[in-house]
């Protein structure tokens, strides 16, 4: 099974996790789907009206755990660790892998120095190996690690959710490549029919070209008829020559 296909089916089954179950237990559903190895999106999930009704209740960290999965990073994570519940192993490691598809998003080339950082990662090894047995083994990245410019060199990334604004910006570019598209086409359409009326006007000129040349034919052969019959009416004996007529009668 691809990745793309598990994405598709995990998502199902945590959709339908938190439409079954009641508030009380959809803390636990939030836990498990983000500690999943496999699991990378979310929005889904957020969407479902089970978990948004969660809002102002007791329970309503715990969308904030799901919206940080969603759209955060580890970095936001510790910005607001005081008021979020404590993460289990599984999801540090998600929301750093996370963290590492955010960075790509706008960089194809991400510092060793700014990585670290960023993911809490105290040498170059440990950081190699996570970007390694984490991200790239997993599937979510692709790239080069270059010790020698320290740095990571981002081939492939896969998508996360999409924020509010950053759908805003993709309607925006969608609808500017279609005005694109459409002015594109236009401009073919042109030149296609400059195309064919060049290619008639063509067709024309080579008819011109060749009735012109049958005519000058036909012309050439008449004249070509009427120099012989001329020739045969002055000897075919029809005419007395010049001696015969000059000649006296007897």
């Amino acid at each position: 099974m691809d990745i793309e296909q598990k994405q598709a089916d995990l998502i199902d089954y945590f959709v339908k996790q938190a439409h079954n179950h009641k508030e009380e237990s959809l803390p636990n559903v939030i836990v498990e789907a983000t500690s999943n190895s496999s699991l990378f999106a979310f929005s889904e999930i957020l969407a479902v009206p089970n978990i948004t009704q969660l809002r102002g209740t007791k329970y309503s960290v715990f969308v904030d755990v799901l919206q940080l999965f969603a759209h955060g990073t580890w970095s936001d994570y510790k910005k607001n660790v005081e008021r979020l519940p404590p993460m289990v192993p599984d999801q540090i490691r998600k929301l750093k892998q996370l963290s590492v598809l955010t960075f790509a998003e706008t960089n194809k080339v991400l510092p060793y120095d700014k990585l670290m950082q960023e993911l809490d990662v105290s040498n170059v090894r440990e950081l190699e190996d996570f970007l390694i047995n984490e991200c790239m083994y997993s599937g979510i990245v692709r790239g080069k690690l270059d010790q020698l410019r320290r740095c990571f060199e981002v081939q492939f990334a896969a998508g996360r959710d999409l924020r509010p604004e950053q759908l805003e910006n993709m309607i925006r570019t969608l609808e500017s490549w279609s005005t694109s598209s459409d002015n594109l086409l236009v401009s073919i359409q042109d030149k296609i029919k400059w195309a064919d009326t060049k290619s008639e006007m063509n067709k024309k000129h080579q008819k011109d070209v060749e009735d012109r040349m049958e005519a000058a034919k036909k012309s050439s052969n008449k004249e070509d008829l009427d120099i012989r019959g001329h020739e045969e009416i002055f000897s075919g004996g029809g005419v007395m020559d010049y001696e015969e007529r000059s000649r006296p009668k007897r």
